[in-house]
């Protein structure tokens, strides 16, 4: 009996790393590679403004380091979606934020201060949405262990 019931144990001990392997995969699939825009990966990453940006490859960090300007909106986003950075005041006033008066962004939600800065935000192609949002963070956003 317990022969068997260690056996059991084993078994799903063996069948469950492929699940959670798939699982810490999966985590990264949303993340998108700043500079190609495929999915990234956390074994691919530079540092970047107290945080972690993740790419793709190991070609992009080279692309990213070169013109950090370039790419620097899209590795903001990255930062809020991993939770690196967490947005403190409405990205367009400055002004406290209205949790009721939000955005999806790329699958980041986005809060605001007014229902015109939600209005201003919601019209936006989502490109233009990342790069007037998350170009320059350093009033709106704060690293997430800064105090």
């Amino acid at each position: 009996m317990k022969t068997r019931l260690l056996s059991f144990a084993a078994l799903a001990a063996l069948l469950l790393v492929p699940v959670i392997r798939a699982a810490e995969k999966s985590a990264d699939a949303d993340l998108k590679c700043p500079v190609s825009g495929e999915p990234a990966a956390k074994d691919h990453a530079v540092d970047f403004e107290g945080g972690k940006v993740y790419f793709c490859c190991d070609n992009c960090p080279k692309s990213f380091e070169k013109n950090t300007a370039k790419f620097a909106a899209k590795a903001h986003h990255q930062m809020v979606m991993t939770g690196q950075l967490v947005e403190t005041k409405c990205p367009f006033t400055g002004k406290p934020l209205n949790a009721e008066k939000t955005v999806d962004v790329d699958g980041v939600k986005v809060a605001f201060c007014c229902a015109n800065c939600q209005k201003k935000a919601a019209a936006m192609a989502a490109a233009d949405q990342i790069k007037k949002i998350f170009t320059d963070v350093s009033k709106s956003y704060k690293l997430a262990d800064a105090k």
